[in-house]
């Protein structure tokens, strides 16, 4: 499959160039496109070929449920069964980084919600996906825009590198703005329950949908039954192994020990650099525990960054879990198979090595 890389402006968006996009979703095509959390890959959410695609490109498994991106709450009732009070919580959190889990219509495919009786919903904060939306003239379909497994995209490059040749276009807008998914809450059940952690916290959602359950699930256990993308299988791990440190007090103690069982490489904070580099340990920065919001959207790229060094495996440092906080050690404690350090005689038992 030729890849055709469609380059827009992230703000500004020339029209004529989504409509290129567009016209490939129309005819039943996947294209890979940015929102305001992660790259996407997007089919017709009514077309269920289309949404087959999505699997195969990705290597997804078909239990793994897909999010319909809306291009506003005016269309919720397109695929899902709606009422007052959920269009009122709609209305409020959209567009953004939120993702509703709602009763599904009855004429949704099987595929997009894996045959479950409910949907993923939102409506995306970001002006190429809602243009992109718009002009496909119908609901769009997509998980994370890499492969199954692999840490999510946050810029092109990362679609590309995963996907050139597996889809039909790529739509290039640069940096994502938020770099971790949107927060998952499932409006299906009462009380509503928090199914993936996300850009927004519970704390910044409640005030809007009531108490919100946190299971334990949310800091990153695997789910037996996947009714939300990310719940049920290992994600967003590099090639590389990865461990990941129980407690910061440990930290450099780990990375200490980490030097004899290889070539270790320390995803840490800017802060914690210093202490790091005073070891003689690479340091690959993914962001300021002043800033957890820098942390988010550096997390990928940083796991990604791993595979291109000549580390034999990476030793993460861990993040203070409130707010968006909790999303960043979600993903960390998923992206090292929950493989957690808290002391340094447990490495080489974690790391299979000698050490």
């Amino acid at each position: 499959m030729n890849t055709e890389i469609i380059k827009v402006d992230p703000i500004e968006p020339d029209r004529k160039s989504v409509m290129r996009a567009a016209r490939i979703i129309r005819k039943g095509g996947i294209v890979a496109f940015p929102t305001e959390t992660v790259y996407g890959l997007g089919a017709d959410a009514f077309n269920e070929a289309a949404a087959g695609k999505i699997f195969e490109a990705k290597g997804r498994p078909r239990d793994n449920p897909l999010i319909v991106h809306l291009k506003g709450a005016e269309q919720l009732e397109l695929v899902s069964l709606v009422n007052e009070e959920i269009m009122n919580v709609a209305r409020k959190v959209w567009p953004g980084p939120v993702t509703l889990v709602l009763p599904r219509a009855h004429d949704l495919p099987d595929p997009v919600t894996s045959g479950l009786k409910t949907v993923a919903v939102r409506v995306p904060a970001h002006p190429v996906a809602l243009a992109l939306i718009e002009l496909s003239g119908t609901p769009i379909a997509a998980p994370s825009a890499n492969l199954a497994g692999k840490p999510s995209p946050t810029n092109a490059k990362h679609v590309i590198e995963d996907l050139q040749g597996r889809v039909d276009a790529i739509i290039d807008a640069g940096e994502t703005f938020f770099g971790v998914e949107s927060t998952i809450v499932n409006l299906a059940v009462n009380p509503p329950v928090l199914l993936r952690p996300g850009a927004l916290g519970t704390e910044e959602l409640e005030p809007i949908i009531g108490k919100i359950t946190v299971p334990e699930e949310a800091h990153g256990y695997e789910s037996e039954v996947a009714i939300a993308p990310g719940m049920k299988y290992r994600h967003y791990a590099p090639a590389k192994r990865v461990v990941l440190a129980g407690d910061r007090k440990n930290y450099l103690k780990i990375l200490e020990r980490s030097a004899g069982c290889g070539i270790p490489a320390a995803i840490c904070s800017e802060e914690m650099k210093p202490a790091v580099d005073a070891l003689g340990i690479r340091s690959i920065i993914i962001g300021r525990e002043s800033d957890l919001y820098t942390v988010a959207r550096g997390l990928f790229s940083s796991l990604r960054i791993l595979d291109e060094t000549d580390a034999d495996f990476g030793v993460a440092q861990p993040f203070d879990e409130r707010g968006i906080g909790l999303a960043i050690m979600n993903r960390l404690r998923k992206a090292t198979g929950h493989t957690i350090i808290n002391s340094p005689d447990e490495l080489p038992h974690a790391l299979y090595r000698q050490c």
